[in-house]
């Protein structure tokens, strides 16, 4: 065990608790595939690994980050569409503060802190593929009493994905 072994053990320790679902829609049906760890991490590997793809269906990424927020990035060829359900993640969080950098949000960190959780991005990011900015509103009004993981399934259930999440989530012992 050299030292090239000890690598890879000390970035999984940098990784949070959490998921990350790759969601395709193609031929009117659903797919769900888990993404790498390193998108839990890294909102441009959340990107590369999405792109890798190449659905000629709809595909975007649901990540659930420590089951404190959820980040939904949906890569288009005009530019990836984000959604983050928390902003004042970006005070704990590298992932949090790379989404607010690329929706170029005018928000310091002073801003964050001691603030309520609000959402930051494009909350109609889904509504073309069945879910709404008001549905989403409705799941995001709930955090105070559901967890992120917990969020992310309805909108798997709302969508008409939720079997295809739960068969994924149970293969990673969620």
């Amino acid at each position: 065990m050299g030292p090239q072994s000890a690598q890879p053990n000390e970035r999984t320790e940098d990784v949070p608790d959490g998921f990350g679902v790759a969601v395709v829609r193609e031929d009117g049906k659903w797919q769900c595939a888990a993404m790498r760890a390193a998108a839990l991490t890294s909102l441009a590997a959340a990107e590369n690994e999405l792109r890798e793809l190449r659905s000629a269906g709809a595909v975007f990424g649901l990540l659930n980050i420590d089951d404190e927020f959820f980040v939904i990035v949906r890569p288009a060829p005009s530019g990836t569409r984000l959604f983050l359900s928390d902003a004042t993640a970006a005070l704990d969080y590298d992932i949090a503060a790379e989404v607010l950098e690329k929706l170029d949000a005018d928000i310091e960190d002073e801003d964050l802190e001691g603030a309520d959780p609000f959402e930051e991005g494009d909350l109609g990011v889904l509504s073309d593929l069945g879910l709404s900015e008001a549905v989403l509103g409705v799941i995001l009004d709930d955090s105070d009493d559901v967890y992120a993981d917990e969020q992310v399934n309805r909108i798997a259930r709302e969508m008409g994905f939720a079997d295809e999440l739960s068969t994924v989530l149970k293969r990673l012992n969620r």
